[in-house]
């Protein structure tokens, strides 16, 4: 600091003393110095505890004299300036503008750009936990060990038994076997203590004392290091035989293998072929220890040392475990007892392979199998019935093609078996679109969309089977989830008005109508193969009445809708027009579209025609008073417009028949009253 500075801090130091020595003088009055009186008296604890807190006080005053007399305490030299403070803000922007350096990789006289080996680390990088029955990094980590442990499984019996492991290939065989137990040992260290499992509920991604003394005992045992006796015994291949415990691991993999595949029977019926060779492997070896044993080509029944000795000693462990016959008759004692051993393992043993192959193409097939009963039934049904054979073909072709479609007869018995939270998840994720799309539920509650996911039923519509039919009570909303239906009209019902594809949605006014008004308006026809999801008005109106707002929303939206189209039909009217030229009466259904002073239009539809009549040409007789009488011309094309003459001089009348822009509806007749001009 400054002298400046050093005698502003001496004089406030002189200032504290002095406050403190003013409130705190050297004297305390105590109990027996105080005069006697009616008062009450002070309590001696109390002087003894004030007189403390004034010796502190002193104290502390005495040391602030002692640094204020002490000419250490600060230097005359001026304070040094502060540095530049600098936001990490800014060196954070900075580091984001600096471009990253682009890596190239320079390959037979060319460039090709790469990721930089950090964006590498960050994707192998294995994460805190592993969930195993989502991560398919950790389901081929799975793989490597599984490989690793069939090749001790396979090898060490074999290595110990056959003589295919010398001296002089001993080297290839270590380094393999060390390849294994760093399998081994990385997946005992770095991934299964990552691996999260659930222990009453609880998921619990690490329990040092529940791994090692629950889960991974085995795993510990398979990695103990008994190779170190090879230093004692030499190069022994059955030293390694704890490596073949470790067997939690290859169970695992086929769990989790199964798990992901859309076929998982295929490698079931594979695996269990494995089992089986790893049995006939392993009594192979058997027997060619037996023939060591007893000798090698002593007796008939031993190995002759003739041929490859892995393949001739497979040969007879197949037929004596199939128990095939036709071998050698045994000889010895030993060799009566292990040809006895032998045949009841391989009655057990492939009794049991046999039972379960059984059971692995049973269930691969036990679909088709309740498809198959589930159609002779129904055939058997029909025939006792003496339904016809056309109603029988098409019940045939329903069966064959929902089967085909959906792998399944009904979609809900799948489904109910889930929870409700999982049927509404795969539910939202197939229908939810659809339904979204429906104007009439625009705005409605979301949970009320969800509910009523869960109680959609899908059918299948053969072609030519009739959805609906016009003038028949409407109970169902019916939305297209694949294949098209096609909406008929026209005078005899035949013609296609419009076609309806996925996605599309009919019949939803009919769920909210009401006294009459939810008859069908039209014939609606499956054209081929249409699956559809329907919704009937009574389970909505279950499920309105958890949700009044959309309710009233939903009323709101029908009744303006019912509204508009009673309105637009009040406005029709019939207008008779006879023609003359092609001598046929027709009936017009005429609906006013636009009149504006003494001009206007008039848009009429064909309805029917009757029978054509021979006359000579004259001029058309009004229907209505109201309607003028006009001159038909001979109609040509449907573009080309007809003129017809009013009898009044002042106005004319120009008639024009031209088709619907929409299928369907016929054609549009369209009178123009022009006026003259004005001489």
């Amino acid at each position: 600091t400054t002298p400046v500075g050093k005698t502003r801090q001496q004089q406030i130091i002189k200032d504290e003393i002095s406050s403190k020595n003013n409130l705190f003088p050297p004297f305390v009055l105590t109990s027996a110095q105080k005069p006697a009186g009616p008062g009450p008296q002070t309590n001696e604890y109390a002087d003894a505890q004030l007189q403390e807190i004034v010796k502190k006080l002193r104290e502390r005053a005495n040391v602030y004299k002692e640094k204020l007399n002490d000419p250490v305490i600060s230097s005359p030299e001026a304070s040094p300036p502060t540095c530049k403070y600098e936001k990490k803000e800014e060196k954070k922007e900075e580091a984001e503008a600096k471009p990253e350096e682009d890596h190239y990789c320079d390959m037979l006289c060319c460039k090709f750009k790469k990721p930089p080996l950090k964006k590498y680390m960050e994707y192998m990088k294995l994460p805190d936990t592993i969930d195993s029955y989502t991560d398919r990094r950790y389901v081929a980590w799975l793989m490597l060990v599984t490989i690793a442990y069939n090749w001790n499984c396979w090898f060490i019996p074999l290595r110990y038994v056959f003589p295919y492991q010398t001296p002089s290939n001993t080297i290839y065989w270590f380094v393999i076997d060390v390849i294994c137990d760093l399998c081994y040992l990385c997946d005992l260290i770095i991934f299964q203590p990552r691996v999260r499992f659930i222990k009453g509920g609880d998921i619990i991604a690490f329990d040092s004392k529940e791994i090692h003394y629950d889960y991974y005992e085995l795993d510990v045992i398979s990695v103990f290091p008994f190779d170190i006796l090879y230093f004692f015994f030499g190069f022994n291949p059955a030293l390694r035989a704890n490596r073949m415990l470790k067997h939690n691991t290859f169970f695992e993999f086929n769990d989790r293998l199964e798990a992901i595949m859309e076929k998982a029977y295929i490698y079931r019926v594979i695996r269990t072929t494995g089992y089986l060779l790893f049995i006939l492997h392993i009594n192979a070896c058997l027997y060619y220890w037996a023939s060591d044993y007893e000798g090698i080509g002593s007796t008939r029944w031993v190995y002759d040392g003739e041929g490859n000795m892995y393949l001739r000693c497979y040969y007879w462990a197949v037929r004596s475990l199939i128990t095939i016959g036709g071998l050698a008759e045994p000889q010895t004692l030993f060799e009566i007892i292990f040809q006895l051993l032998n045949y009841f393992m391989g009655v057990f043993v492939f009794s049991s392979l046999i039972g379960q192959m059984r059971d692995v193409i049973g269930a691969a097939t036990a679909g088709q199998n309740y498809f198959r009963s589930c159609v002779d039934n129904t055939v058997s049904y029909m025939n006792t019935y003496s339904i016809p054979k056309l109603v029988q073909n098409r019940v045939r072709t329903w069966y064959e093609y929902t089967w085909d479609s959906q792998g399944m007869l009904d979609e809900s018995e799948l489904l109910e078996q889930m929870p409700t939270k999982m049927h509404l998840a795969v539910a939202i994720d197939v229908n939810f679109a659809i339904v979204n799309k429906v104007d009439l539920f625009k705005g409605c509650d979301t949970q009320m969309i969800y509910d009523m996911l869960l109680r959609l039923k899908s059918i299948v519509y053969l072609p030519g089977d009739f959805v609906c039919k016009k003038g028949e009570i409407g109970r169902e909303m019916y939305i297209i989830k694949q294949g098209e239906v096609q909406v008929l009209g026209g005078p005899d019902g035949t013609k296609v008005l419009v076609t309806l594809r996925a996605g599309a949605v009919f019949g939803e006014i009919s769920l909210l109508a009401a006294g009459g008004g939810n008859r069908r308006t039209a014939n609606v026809v499956a054209h081929g193969f249409a699956n559809l999801f329907i919704l009937d008005k009574k389970t909505l109106n279950e499920i309105l009445v958890n949700y009044p707002d959309s309710e009233k929303l939903l009323m709101k939206k029908a009744k303006y809708v019912l509204t508009t189209v009673s309105k637009s039909s009040h406005l029709a009217a019939r207008w008779t027009v006879v023609t003359s030229r092609r001598f046929a009466f027709l009936s017009w259904k005429i609906t006013v579209v636009n009149t504006f002073g003494a001009r206007g239009q008039i848009e009429t539809k064909a309805e029917t025609e009757t029978k054509p009549k021979e006359e000579e040409k004259k001029p058309v007789e009004p229907a209505a008073p109201s309607a003028p009488p006009a001159k038909k011309e001979k109609p040509q094309a449907d573009a080309k417009p007809a003129v017809m003459q009013r009898t009044t001089s002042k106005e004319s009348l120009i008639i024009s028949m031209t088709p619907s822009p929409r299928a369907g509806e016929g054609e549009i007749l369209k009178v123009e009253i022009k006026e003259k001009e004005k001489k």
